[in-house]
């Protein structure tokens, strides 16, 4: 992304927050029932998410927040139906890493993600864990990058498919370690971990609620975490950052983004509301027993940051040359 554009975007993002609807806060919440998409399939961490904010948020407006599930291409068609749907404010979206700042880089999209769809706040996120197997005999994440760096191309890592937050975890990873490692790509997270647990390749750069539980049985050995900081529920893991590769950051996260065509008043009711729920002490709680982050923020925080990740990874992919399978 091309610094012109860049700042091109960041006008156009904030412009909109600032000229005022046509509707009115006064028309918040909205009188049907609203709809909180999910690009992915239910039982995984966004879906988990999502409900658990969604049961918040209808206690505290008083109107039914619905989570429907929609799967499909890695979370892009959901994120264009809702970039084309209603205005009232009573459809919004758990919006992804994906859809929002890798997948436009790699191929063409129905939407384009900072102009036809709109911030309202962070909602969660969480950093990859490096998994392996206890068979493998890595022990720390010397002992991984070592045995990359002594048979290259044999060393191979796992993901949930070509482009997705786990595979840019590892491009990012092999570049910072300068190491080559065999890219494995699956269709989701259960059949990679499947064949983790069987001892089929090297690592899993995997959520964490998918992975702790065979981590706590014994079964694989959690070697390093891809955040800035340890999060509370993994504080005995180390970060690839602390682990002699300084300023290493690979996050998950997920926001809440709604059709540019809602209103700015809208907008701002939503956001209040959201950071109301990620903010009390009973979330964050049950967030924390899921493996999750909150991470409320104004509209205007989160376009910001929404950029930076795209300009982030977009040049990943370029660099390696990633491109859709």
């Amino acid at each position: 992304m091309n610094k012109r554009y860049l700042l091109g975007t960041i006008a156009l993002a904030v412009s909109s927050m600032l000229v005022p609807g046509i509707t009115s806060a006064q028309d918040f919440p909205p009188k049907r029932p609203v709809t909180l998409f999910v690009g992915f399939a239910p039982g995984g961490a966004a879906d988990a998410a999502a409900r658990l904010i969604a049961k918040k948020l209808t206690e505290n407006i008083g109107q039914n927040v619905v989570v429907e599930n929609k799967a499909g291409a890695g979370g892009n068609i959901v994120h264009q139906q809702v970039a084309n749907g209603l205005a009232d404010g009573s459809v919004i979206l758990l919006g992804s890493i994906g859809p929002m700042t890798i997948a436009p880089h790699m191929m063409k999209v129905g939407y384009e993600p900072f102009k036809d769809l709109a911030p309202i706040s962070g909602g969660v996120n969480f950093p990859n864990m490096l998994v392996v197997n206890k068979e493998s005999g890595i022990k720390n994440l010397a002992d991984f990058v070592a045995m990359a760096k002594k048979a290259p191309d044999t060393v191979s890592f796992a993901s949930t498919g070509a482009g997705s937050a786990s595979h840019l975890t590892g491009e990012l990873f092999a570049i910072r370690t300068n190491t080559d490692m065999l890219h494995v790509p699956y269709k989701g997270g259960a059949p990679a971990m499947q064949d983790l647990l069987a001892n089929r390749f090297t690592g899993y750069f995997s959520a964490p609620p998918t992975s702790i539980p065979h981590v706590e049985s014994g079964k694989l050995v959690a070697i390093a975490t891809t955040g800035l900081t340890r999060p509370s529920y993994l504080s005995n893991v180390p970060t690839v950052a602390e682990s002699g590769y300084p300023g290493f950051e690979a996050l998950n996260w997920y926001a809440f983004l709604a059709s540019a065509k809602v209103p700015s008043a809208i907008l701002d009711k939503w956001n209040a509301e959201i950071v109301k729920v990620l903010n009390d002490q009973s979330t964050k709680d049950a967030l924390t027993k899921l493996g999750l982050s909150g991470a409320p923020s104004t509209r205007a925080e989160l376009t910001a940051f929404m950029l930076k990740e795209s300009e982030k990874w977009g040049k990943l992919v370029r660099e390696r040359k990633i491109t859709a399978e």
